[in-house]
């Protein structure tokens, strides 16, 4: 009789949650980098080695193993120099739950950090620049450091989910007025950036003036 198989080798990746999928796929450091690339715009296998600096063939792996994940999908296809070279965007949003980001090695956490805060950084200034960012009367900026104990960060971590939520239902929200030919019809480009992290300057701040 022959020996049965372990249900993780027949389990499909298709039939993975959401959450599995991507804890899976962020298993290895370089589809962090990859996903995080995608996450922005749409890549070619080609283009991703040389920004990367890696190898075609196994930036080629890589990308098979996020697509079989669902993590990423094709875009187009383009015919170069007698071959076809294939695009793609990443499916997903850059949104690590902090249940999940405790699953992921800690060379992943610091890349998928490092993109998503150069991401924001090149996004601001930008915007600032080119006064996209002090356009509109109800845009909003707050910096807030403050005090918590361990039951408070983990309140404050999901305010911020609750708030991520938030933005995504009024993103569907509009799209559904535009669809539906209501409201004012406009599409307006809208970025928001959501960090509660452990603060060194707010340490300091927080610590008793020492007595003379």
């Amino acid at each position: 009789m022959p020996a049965k198989k372990s249900s993780q080798a027949q389990q499909d990746p298709k039939e993975l949650s959401l959450n599995q999928r991507l804890i899976k796929a962020l298993a290895h450091p370089l589809r962090v980098r990859l996903l995080a690339h995608m996450n922005d715009r749409e890549w070619s296998p080609n283009e991703l080695s040389g920004e990367l600096n890696e190898g075609l063939s196994q930036i080629s792996y890589h990308v098979k193993v996020l697509k079989d994940f669902e993590m990423i999908e094709m875009t187009r296809t383009e015919p170069r120099r007698g071959a076809v070279e294939h695009y793609y965007r990443a499916v997903e949003r850059a949104y690590i739950p902090s249940w999940m980001a405790k699953l992921i090695p800690k060379s992943g956490k610091e890349i998928i950090g490092s993109n998503i805060l150069e991401a924001i950084e090149e996004d601001l200034v930008a915007s600032i620049n080119s006064g996209k960012f002090y356009e509109r009367d109800d845009c909003h900026a707050t910096y807030t450091p403050v005090t918590l104990d361990s039951i408070g960060c983990k309140e404050a971590d999901e305010a911020a989910n609750a708030l991520l939520e938030a933005l995504l239902k009024i993103e569907g929200k509009s799209a559904n007025r535009r669809a539906k030919g209501q409201g004012d019809g406009e599409y307006i480009p809208v970025s928001a950036a959501v960090l509660v992290f452990g603060s060194d300057l707010a340490e300091e701040r927080g610590r008793p003036t020492p007595r003379t």
